[in-house]
């Protein structure tokens, strides 16, 4: 760990955070919870309980906990569908039919960009396949896709058979970021020279923002800059960024992004997922997509027309009409994000993930346990994850917490993920949580 981890890790005034240096205490981490403008958004959420007692939930990056409010949107659903009918289409609370444009202005706050360039559809892996079939076009020795070594194997999955539908070899068209020997981590200026290496060669570069694993933010607007200098398309995975850091695609110059929202957008096992489409592409109605009714031209959807004719925008890749009872657990999470703001989430997660590494090297230093944390140190090339990895008998360690009330990630071989998140944990549950390490 980096010897300076136990400096002040940001804040201000403003977010009714002062600089200080950091304390291992009980007293000093409810001095925290006591100062933190948004202590009043935990209760806003079920807090798993066993035998009436709150686990420690230190797993939003797998799963965010429920909003109350969740209940309450799934019966407005609920009553119209009972009361109406098919007429809740039409003539519901909020009308099914236009129900992907109530999430476009939360959205795109959310990850920076026009609404125009943001609906919410069906799943992650779904919509990364959507978005290679329009973005992966290799023509000639221009056919290969750079990414993260040690990828999430759902997108790797996606990477292959994309590169088989076109006739290619995986083996020959997948070029992987391999971290330097010794390093967990990668590198930005690897990731740039890797570009630079293959510039000739490659059809699309495609990164996870924030590493599944290690919980590395990537320095995305340095990567964007690579690609658009050699017009190289390129995409992003948020499903560990949104509603995590704060981001910019469009001003990043991204192509396309695609994100789920059960992690830390706290809407539901399964949630439905989005994509963000350039507004440079907004009206390239010629590039390659597959094609059904709801990503059609809203004025003549209902004339049953033969030829489809899209909608501009990231609307104009969609397939099939909303889920609409799955958004509407994902509408009561996005007015809590709309209230809160990222900025003063994203103030509150480098506090509290900053003091989870003071705690942590504490420990390590006074001799507790042995373990090393793989997640970067710079507030800026993390989100509110931490990835601890362990040494001997590391699976026994969590197991053992586990059994004491904590619930948090484990990773093969040797890592225990734990994410506090700003929304609903507390620092003094950072403080109990390291504790419980002893």
């Amino acid at each position: 760990m980096h010897p300076n981890a136990n400096n002040v890790v940001g804040g201000d005034a403003n977010h009714g955070y002062d600089n200080m240096n950091f304390e291992n205490t009980l007293s000093f981490a409810r001095q925290l919870d006591k100062k933190d403008p948004l202590k009043s958004y935990r209760s806003l959420f079920h807090i798993p309980k066993k035998n009436g007692k709150e686990f420690i939930y230190l797993c939003g990056n797998s799963l965010g906990l429920q909003p109350k409010a969740v209940e309450k949107q799934l019966q407005i659903e609920l009553t119209d569908w009972k009361n109406l009918g098919v007429e809740g289409h039409v003539h519901g609370k909020r009308p099914w039919l236009y129900y992907h444009h109530f999430f476009s202005k939360s959205i795109a706050k959310l990850v920076g960009a026009s609404q125009q360039e943001v609906v919410v559809m069906n799943q992650l892996t779904v919509n990364l396949n959507l978005m290679l079939i329009s973005f992966y076009r290799p023509s000639g020795k221009r056919n290969k896709i750079l990414i993260q070594a040690n990828e999430f194997p759902s997108d790797y999955y996606a990477f292959e058979q994309q590169i088989k539908l076109h006739g290619l070899n995986p083996a020959d068209c997948i070029i992987e970021v391999m971290p330097r020997p010794g390093d967990v981590t990668l590198r930005t200026e690897d990731i740039i020279a890797k570009i630079e290496q293959h510039k000739d060669e490659l059809a699309l570069v495609m990164f996870s923002a924030v590493n599944y694993y290690t919980g590395q933010f990537f320095e995305c607007a340095e990567i964007g800059k690579a690609c658009n200098k050699h017009s190289i398309n390129y995409g992003l995975d948020l499903a560990h960024a949104i509603g995590n850091v704060e981001l910019k695609l469009h001003e990043w110059g991204v192509d396309f992004a695609t994100w789920c929202s059960y992690k830390y957008l706290n809407s539901g096992p399964g949630g439905v997922s989005g994509v963000f489409v350039n507004s440079k592409h907004a009206n390239s109605f010629d590039l390659p997509r597959l094609a059904g009714w709801w990503g059609n031209d809203e004025k003549t959807r209902f004339e049953m027309r033969k030829h489809f004719v899209p909608q501009p925008g990231a609307a104009g890749w969609q397939i099939s009409n909303a889920p609409v009872l799955s958004m509407a657990a994902h509408k009561a999470s996005l007015e809590i994000f709309d209230k809160a703001g990222i900025k003063a989430l994203r103030k509150k997660s480098e506090l509290l993930t900053g003091y989870l590494e003071f705690l942590l090297r504490q420990k390590t230093e006074a001799g507790g346990v042995g373990f090393n944390v793989i997640t970067p140190t710079n507030k800026k090339h993390r989100g509110c994850q931490l990835s601890i990895q362990t040494q001997a008998n590391g699976k026994k360690l969590f197991e053992k917490i586990t059994k004491a009330g904590v619930i948090a990630d484990w990773r093969e071989p040797d890592v225990i993920r734990v994410a506090p998140v700003p929304l609903y944990n507390k620092f003094e549950e950072v403080f109990r949580f390291v504790e419980l390490l002893r």
